[in-house]
């Protein structure tokens, strides 16, 4: 029950939606799919794998998320929203993280034993993140909405983009209030893209201007000079 109460707490903390810890316990489904993963995960510690499938898939069906029997959660985690969330038999999740809907911590297929990721304490998974392969995601770092992790992410780091790239290190936060601002971190994808479109844009202008001054005609090109390579 104390494990229970500190988890609506940090929901009630996290979420402006929600007006009550009655309202988080009884129509919250990250609050029952932590509950069904509970007692799921005590099944499997004790070698009753098949009970411990059987509550997870019930989990499943009645919240739309699905935590492997077999993972490691940690205290107060919040999941908002969570519908399409899937956590890996051998994922490990720390303490006080928050994650959203669409995220998965997964596998790539490659590797045997510890195949999931392994999150550190107050970590934040943004919106259809996922996270894949046998690695560590630090204490305190932000995973941008629809990022794609394939690599280890330190601790205090921000990641962002497919696949994702470190774009900040913060200084360390105690609290979960100065969370990533989702609309102003920039992709370095689009920060490339945006960069050959000014290139190509810059070319097209050069060539109209070569074709107005009359240097470029149907069939014949006469060579640029070198004001007009730089």
């Amino acid at each position: 029950m104390t494990r229970l109460g500190e988890t609506l707490r940090a929901y009630q903390a996290r979420d402006p939606a929600a007006r009550s810890r009655l309202e988080i316990f009884l129509l919250y489904p990250g609050v029952h799919a932590t509950i069904y993963y509970r007692f799921a995960h005590f099944l499997y510690g004790r070698n009753l794998k098949f009970l411990a499938r059987a509550v997870s898939q019930w989990g499943r069906f009645w919240t739309g998320i699905e935590i492997h029997p077999g993972a490691k959660i940690g205290r107060r985690l919040v999941i908002d929203h969570g519908m399409g969330i899937v956590i890996g038999e051998t994922a490990e999740v720390g303490d006080d993280c928050l994650i959203y809907h669409g995220v998965t911590l997964g596998g790539t297929g490659k590797d045997q034993g510890k195949r999931h990721p392994t999150i550190g304490s107050n970590v934040l998974i943004s919106t259809g993140a996922k996270v894949l392969g046998p690695f560590k995601v630090g204490d305190n770092a932000r995973i941008a909405a629809n990022a794609v992790v394939l690599s280890e992410v330190p601790a205090d780091a921000t990641a962002v983009g497919i696949p994702a790239q470190i774009v900040k290190i913060a200084g360390r936060s105690t609290h979960f209030a100065d969370e990533v601002d989702q609309t102003s971190v920039k992709s370095p994808t689009q920060e490339r893209i945006a960069a050959l479109s000014d290139r190509l844009e810059a070319l097209e202008k050069l060539l109209d201007e070569c074709h107005i001054e009359g240097r470029r005609g149907p069939g014949a090109c006469m060579p640029c000079t070198r004001e007009d390579k730089t």
